[in-house]
């Protein structure tokens, strides 16, 4: 039996050395590392800031709950690993575009946070008994209504749509381009109908990556960082 021990040990060694090799021809994936900074400053940032101001709009009364849209809320995190893998493996371009804009946003909303913290006031009392409702209770309870404008879960969904709409590798890919924009539609949609959001927060949520889109798209940047330390990235 210890042959098949050997084969087993020779297949790992060779395994991690295909993944080491992969990594150093793809540097610019470090920027993952970035998830080390947000991850902790957002759960810090909802034990620590306490809203004060209320977000809210006449719109919100007339959007009304719908526990189903829990699935599409949920599809989120399958959404953004997704696009980091996928385009960490098919395109270093759309891979950096899209960490650019989606952590960009991510860093406006949190710091947005600080200096004006701010809710929403929308949950409703009771919810379903289904397994949508427990859904929904079980987000509730994880995800408090404070920290909301601009919403993450809109301005990150929405940097996936823009990239899979000026990417490269999928030019004449219409059906796909497609599909990822009715998703994201969806996300951005149930986090209204699950009162998670307020109308207001889906906009500058929508305002924070198309901001941030036009100098990603628009500037030279990669000539920038040539020569400097972030080249890496590049």
């Amino acid at each position: 039996m210890n042959w098949m021990y050997d084969i087993l040990e020779i297949k790992g060694v060779y395994r991690r050395r295909r993944i080491r090799e992969w990594l150093a021809g793809h540097r610019y994936c470090q920027a993952l590392w970035y998830l080390a900074f947000f991850l902790p400053a957002f759960f810090l940032t909802e034990r620590m800031v306490t809203p004060k101001y209320i977000i809210s709009c006449p719109l919100d009364a007339a959007i009304p709950f719908h526990e189903t849209f829990i699935v599409l809320y949920l599809f989120w995190f399958v959404l953004l690993p997704a696009s980091w893998l996928y385009t960490a493996v098919v395109s270093k371009e759309d891979f950096q575009d899209l960490c650019l804009i989606m952590f960009g946003g991510m860093t406006v909303a949190i710091i947005s946070y600080w200096l004006w913290p701010n809710g929403v006031d929308l949950r409703p009392g009771i919810v379903g008994d289904g397994i949508c409702g427990r859904l929904v209770s079980w987000i509730h309870a994880m995800d408090t209504p404070g920290n909301v404008c601009p919403s993450i879960h809109v301005s990150s969904s929405l940097s996936v749509a823009v990239v899979a709409c000026r990417s490269r590798a999928w030019k004449g890919k219409i059906w796909q381009k497609l599909g990822v924009c009715l998703a994201v539609c969806g996300i951005c949609l149930s986090t209204m109908f699950l009162k998670q959001h307020s109308v207001v927060d889906v906009f500058c949520g929508a305002l924070v990556t198309a901001l941030l889109a036009v100098p990603v798209y628009g500037l030279p940047w990669r000539r920038w960082l040539r020569g400097s330390r972030m080249e890496f990235f590049l």
